[in-house]
C-alpha cells in the first residue's frame, strides 16, 4: 500500500473516531497490513471499542499526539484505527490471535483468563519490560501498575491509559458550618456522619440501586483493617469472607445504614440521583471514583461550585494493618500491544506515548492518565489538580471488593450489597451468600 493510500485510509478511520458517525467492524481476516509475525507493521494499527467516553480519550489523544509530539513516529508508522462494538471485543481478539493477526495496539482482553491465554501463546507484549527497556517506566504511576498486576498477575500486559482513584468527596461548606474536621479514622468518619445527621443533612449519598457503591465501602474498611492483601487471601483460599474478622468489617458498613446515614429509600437511588444529591448540597459526603470529575466540572450539574468540594482518602482503622496512603484505584479500560508486531517503530510509538500522553490528557480534557504529566495547564480545573495531588501522594493501589471474584460471586455481591445498609441482610448472611458463590 502506498503512503498516499495509507493517508487516505487514516483520514477515513479518524473521521469515525472524531464523529462516531459509523463503525468499521473488524472482519474475520483481521486488519489489513498487520504484516507477518515478527515483521512489524507498516501502519500503527489500533483496534479500539466504540465506547463514546473512550473516544474522547485514548484514540483521539493518540491522534493528537500523532500531529504534535509524536509526528515523527506517525510519519514512520501512520496511525490506522479499527473500531468495534465493545461486546464483541473478546470474540474478535480471540479470532485474530488464533490467526496471528492482532493489530499493533488493541483494547485489552476483558478477562484474566483470556489475558493469560494470549500471553502464554506469545501474543502479548510485556509492557513493563518494554517501558523499562525504553527508559520510560518511571512515566507510569506505580499505583496503576500495582493495581493491574494484582488483578491479572505478576507481568504487566496492559497499558493503563486511564487512572481513577476512589475515596470520599465532601462538601467543605457544610463541614465548616458544622465544625466537622476531615476524618482520618473510621470512628471519626462515623462521628462526622452523626453531626451531619443532627444538622439535617444527608450524611452519605450513594447509588444503592447499583450495589457496588456499598461494597466499595466494605472493601475500603477491609483493606484498612486487615491489610492490602486481605481479599487476595480470600481469592487464594487462605481466608473466607465468613471468617469473623471479615464479618466484623461488614458489620461496620451495616452500622452506618442502621444509623440512617444513607437516608430513606437508598436501595432505589440511581447513580445520577446520587451525584445530584451531592452536587445540589443535599448530602455532605459522597464515596466515588475520580471519573466523577466529569460531573463535578460541569457547571450545569454542580450547583455547590468547584470550590465547595474536597477529597479525603478512606480513613484508617484504629489498630488496623492497612495504610491510609494505599489508595483504591483502577485503570479503567486498558490496551495491550502485539508482541509479534513489536518492532522499532512500535517501540518508538510506545516511548512517545509514555512521555507525552499524560500532558495531552490534562491539557485536552482535564483528565488524569496513569502516565505522569510534567506540565500543568493554567486552566486546569481545581478538582482535577486536587485529584492529581492525591494520586501523587499514594504509595500503592488497592482493588475493589469484587475484583478477584468469579462472575457469579460478583453478581451476588452487587445484587445484595445494598441489603447491608437497608437491614435486609445481616452481615453474616451477606458474607455467606458471596462466599457460597465463590466456593462454586
Amino acid at each position: 500500500m502506498t503512503t498516499a493510500s495509507l493517508r487516505r485510509k487514516r483520514k477515513i478511520m479518524l473521521g469515525l473516531v472524531g464523529g462516531i458517525a459509523s463503525v468499521a467492524v473488524l472482519s474475520a481476516c483481521g486488519p489489513a497490513n498487520t504484516g507477518a509475525a515478527g515483521a512489524g507493521s507498516p501502519e500503527f494499527t489500533i483496534l479500539h471499542h466504540q465506547d463514546m467516553a473512550s473516544f474522547n480519550g485514548t484514540p483521539k489523544l493518540i491522534n493528537i499526539l500523532g500531529q504534535t509530539s509524536c509526528a515523527a513516529e506517525e510519519k514512520a508508522q501512520p496511525i490506522s484505527f479499527e473500531l468495534i462494538d465493545q461486546t464483541a471485543v473478546d470474540t474478535n481478539l480471540t479470532l485474530l490471535a488464533g490467526q496471528d493477526a492482532l493489530p499493533v495496539l488493541f483494547t485489552s482482553p476483558g478477562s484474566k483468563e483470556l489475558i493469560s491465554d494470549f500471553a502464554s501463546s506469545g501474543q502479548l507484549l510485556d509492557v513493563e519490560k518494554a517501558l523499562d527497556d525504553l527508559g520510560v517506566l518511571d512515566q507510569v504511576n506505580p499505583a496503576a501498575i500495582d493495581s493491574l498486576k494484582a488483578l491479572n498477575g505478576d507481568t504487566l500486559y496492559q497499558i493503563p491509559f486511564e487512572f481513577n482513584i476512589e475515596g470520599f468527596w465532601y462538601n467543605k461548606e457544610i463541614f465548616a458550618a458544622n465544625d466537622i474536621e476531615i476524618p482520618t479514622t473510621w470512628d471519626e468518619l462515623s462521628d462526622a456522619a452523626q453531626k451531619l445527621e443532627d444538622a439535617g443533612v444527608l450524611p452519605f449519598s450513594a447509588a444503592g440501586d447499583q450495589g457496588w457503591p456499598i461494597t466499595r465501602l466494605l472493601s475500603g474498611y477491609i483493606f484498612r483493617d486487615l491489610g492490602a492483601d486481605a481479599l487476595q487471601k480470600v481469592a487464594d483460599g487462605e481466608a473466607k469472607l465468613t471468617d469473623p474478622e471479615y464479618v466484623a468489617a461488614a458489620q461496620k458498613i451495616a452500622d452506618l445504614g442502621a444509623e440512617g446515614y444513607f437516608g430513606e429509600g437508598v436501595a432505589s437511588v440511581s447513580y445520577d440521583a446520587a451525584v445530584a444529591q451531592f452536587l445540589t448540597g443535599q448530602a455532605g459526603i459522597f464515596y466515588m471514583g475520580s471519573w466523577a470529575l466529569a460531573n463535578f466540572n460541569d457547571p450545569a450539574q454542580n450547583q455547590i461550585g468547584e470550590d465547595a468540594i474536597g477529597f479525603f482518602p478512606v480513613p484508617a482503622v484504629d489498630g488496623g494493618a492497612g495504610s491510609i496512603t494505599e489508595t483504591p484505584a483502577n485503570s479503567g479500560l486498558t490496551s495491550s500491544m502485539s508482541a509479534k508486531l513489536y518492532d522499532d517503530n512500535a517501540a518508538a510509538w510506545l516511548k512517545c506515548i509514555a512521555e507525552n500522553y499524560g500532558n495531552a490528557s490534562l491539557s485536552e480534557f482535564g483528565s488524569i492518565s496513569a502516565f505522569k504529566a510534567t506540565e500543568t495547564p493554567a486552566d486546569l480545573p481545581p478538582l482535577t489538580a486536587l485529584t492529581q495531588e492525591s494520586i501523587d501522594e499514594s504509595t500503592g493501589g488497592l482493588l475493589w471488593f469484587e475484583a478477584l471474584f468469579n462472575q457469579e460471586a460478583t453478581t451476588v455481591s452487587q445484587a445484595n450489597g445494598t441489603g447491608l445498609v437497608t437491614g435486609n441482610l445481616t452481615p453474616e448472611a451477606f458474607m455467606q451468600l458471596v462466599q457460597d458463590a465463590l466456593d462454586k
